[in-house]
């Protein structure tokens, strides 16, 4: 099911869903604020309702789980052995800012764990995208895929990539003990989306610590990828990222580029 026909599939919806996002980006709209607290806007919907209408074919028999769904309740999701997890626009915050790091997200989930993932950023007409088994790729308009693969790291000064809009206490506890254990300073990015996992799938940079809520579509396209280019995503115990949970909610997690360091020892004290 996840085959190159089905992959450029999903590459192309995504592009066109980039398209219906920047139609909105430089015109006036309204903002409104969902019941959690997080804003929402036209782009969010329109970018929704185009994907959900061209992924249901894609995959018969195939549901459809994004950020903009309504009416499905855990209780049918639990039947569900492979959906498309997406998110149509992830960073809505930085959309609003206009600092063009926000995402397209579509993930295909099979027995808990991402198996297809496409991460497309309008802004840069470039996607990052990896199937199980076939590697990670990032293609930019107009030039070749490059296949990507995340970095080694054999501790000093290490790459750590931050959340734009959401860090906190925790985050500075973990740079301040990472650059404690390696002996060297933390050089840090700031940057939203899932571009952050991105980088790291890259090699860009070497960790993303993202020690606060997130919910399962922010993150399956991307866990795909990073997987994908040697890397890993796992809870503050270690454990690999478990998709379709009873809670969309996802634990406090690390991205790491290196699996082979430990990681869960620079901080010991995280919880999420």
């Amino acid at each position: 099911m996840t085959d190159n026909g089905i992959v450029e599939q999903v590459l192309q919806i995504a592009v066109e869903a980039g398209r219906e996002i920047l139609d909105i980006y430089e015109k006036d709209y309204d903002v409104i604020e969902k019941a959690d607290g997080s804003p929402v806007t036209v782009a969010d919907h329109r970018a929704h309702e185009l994907i959900s209408r061209r992924l249901e074919p894609l995959i018969p028999l195939t549901p459809v789980l994004s950020e903009e769904s309504s009416g499905i309740t855990a209780a049918e999701r639990m039947d569900w052995q492979r959906f498309w997890l997406v998110d149509p626009l992830d960073g809505t915050k930085e959309f609003i800012k206009r600092n063009g790091e926000f995402t397209v997200n579509i993930a295909l989930i099979e027995a808990g764990l991402p198996v297809l993932g496409v991460v497309h950023t309008p802004v840069r007409a470039m996607s990052h995208f990896a199937t199980v088994g076939q590697g990670a790729w990032r293609r930019t308009e107009g030039c070749d895929n490059e296949r990507i693969e995340s970095s080694h790291y054999n501790g000093g000064a290490a790459r750590m990539v931050v959340s734009r809009s959401h860090s906190g206490s925790a985050v500075d506890r973990f740079r301040e003990a990472l650059a404690q254990c390696s002996g060297h300073g933390v050089e840090t990015v700031s940057m939203g989306s899932a571009l952050k996992v991105c980088l790291v799938a890259e090699g860009s940079a070497d960790v993303y610590p993202r020690l606060g809520p997130t919910s399962e579509w922010d993150t399956g396209a991307s866990h795909c990828i990073l997987n994908e280019s040697g890397g890993r995503i796992m809870d503050c115990a270690g454990n690999n990222l478990q998709y379709n949970k009873p809670s969309v909610l996802n634990p406090w997690f690390i991205a790491v580029g290196d699996p082979r360091y430990d990681w869960i020892s620079v901080c010991p004290d995280l919880s999420g």
